[in-house]
């Protein structure tokens, strides 16, 4: 789907805050209210809105430790990726799984109470034999910058200069 100006600027606005009124949204995308709501639909329908999310601030409700985590799998068959993707997927501690190139296999990013509790996930993981040959273990001890927002328009723009090319 080929995107205009005011499908970025939607998408921008939608991100930055999920709840914006229809009134609100059409101003910040330059439309009426209807053509507006009609274009957020029709995102949505593509598939290029996935849903709206509130940001919870964790750590005034309850304790956590967060984890950052490479795993290096024994054995690099299709079979051996979907095992450990198919059980990482169903362990909510597990917020954020990204399969990699180079010396490592998975970056995975933890929410554990404690880092007592992120041991026994890892400990059950290993008892689970999925392959993992190794990991390396990265407490986060400060969060610098943690941003939901995308930087669709630029990273589209990029994208059309490089096909012109």
């Amino acid at each position: 789907m080929k995107l205009d100006a005011i499908d970025l600027r939607i998408l921008d606005a939608i991100q930055r805050d999920g709840r914006i009124t229809k009134l609100a949204l059409a101003e910040k995308a330059g439309l009426s209210p209807t053509p507006c709501w009609m274009r957020l639909r029709k995102l949505e329908k593509a598939g290029i809105v996935t849903g709206y999310h509130a940001r919870i601030a964790l750590r005034r409700i309850a304790p956590v430790a967060s984890v950052m985590v490479e795993i290096a799998l024994a054995n690099h068959r299709q079979s051996d990726f979907e095992r450990f993707e198919r059980v990482i997927s169903g362990i909510p501690e597990v917020i954020g799984c990204w399969g990699v190139g180079g010396g490592v296999d998975y970056f995975l990013k933890i929410a554990a109470p404690d880092i007592d509790a992120y041991q026994r996930l890892i400990d059950g993981l290993l008892d689970r034999e999925l392959g993992i040959a190794r990991y390396f273990t990265y407490i986060v001890t400060k969060t610098v910058k943690d941003e939901l927002v995308l930087p669709v328009a630029a990273l589209v723009q990029a994208g059309e200069t490089q096909s012109d090319s």
